[in-house]
């Protein structure tokens, strides 16, 4: 029961539009509305600003970090359990109840979920998005990458339960799922290139 309780409301917590909060209650806009159309932290950077951007981009991290923290709390650390936490707050974020289930693409739920139960591996892959990222300037690439790695850094560094590196596998999956459109661009040369410069 605890743990059934402990998904239930990390689907909820992960389906809290912070960018589309923080957007309306700043602007009276809807975020979906610019940009490429999505509530994570990147469209809020390039249509709202700086401040508005990372306040996002910290808030779903943290929703990512709690969800998997309280289903630790509920089951005894159970790593199952917690890996089931992971993926459901990354399903809330990507398929929101409360915005008719038209959500984001993850990326920062994923990390926090990560840090919280496997840091060293979500640290390693952080290394190769930031790295990417500068390379490139493609945030979605280096998204895409750095979640595809993350099932191998998490076998390699910390040799966990199958239960474990299978979440690690469903999360990378959804997540290069959430950036098709991205991978099409990205091969069409068409894809937006980042700078924290955008807007004020």
């Amino acid at each position: 029961m605890n743990a059934a309780l402990g998904l239930a409301i990390a689907y909820l917590l992960g389906g809290i539009p912070f960018g589309y909060l923080l957007v309306k209650l700043t602007t009276g806009r809807d975020v979906r509305a610019a940009g490429s159309g999505n509530i994570g932290a990147t469209n809020v950077l390039r249509t709202t600003g700086r401040a508005a951007g990372v306040a996002t981009l910290l808030l779903d991290i943290g929703k990512g970090y709690l969800a998997v923290w309280l289903e630790g709390r509920l089951t005894g650390a159970n790593a199952g359990w917690m890996s089931a936490a992971a993926l459901a707050v990354m399903a809330g974020h990507s398929y929101p109840v409360f915005l008719r289930f038209r959500g984001g693409k993850a990326v920062a739920a994923f990390v926090g979920a990560w840090l919280c139960l496997t840091p060293l591996p979500l640290a390693a892959v952080l290394i190769v998005f930031v790295c990417l990222t500068a390379w490139t300037r493609h945030i979605s690439l280096g998204s895409i990458v750095a979640a595809g790695t993350l099932p191998l850094a998490v076998w390699l560094i910390e040799h966990p339960p199958a239960v474990v590196v299978g979440a690690a596998i469903l999360s990378g999956a959804l997540i290069v799922h959430r950036h098709r459109e991205n991978i099409a661009r990205l091969h069409a040369g068409s894809e937006s290139v980042f700078s924290f410069g955008s807007r004020k």
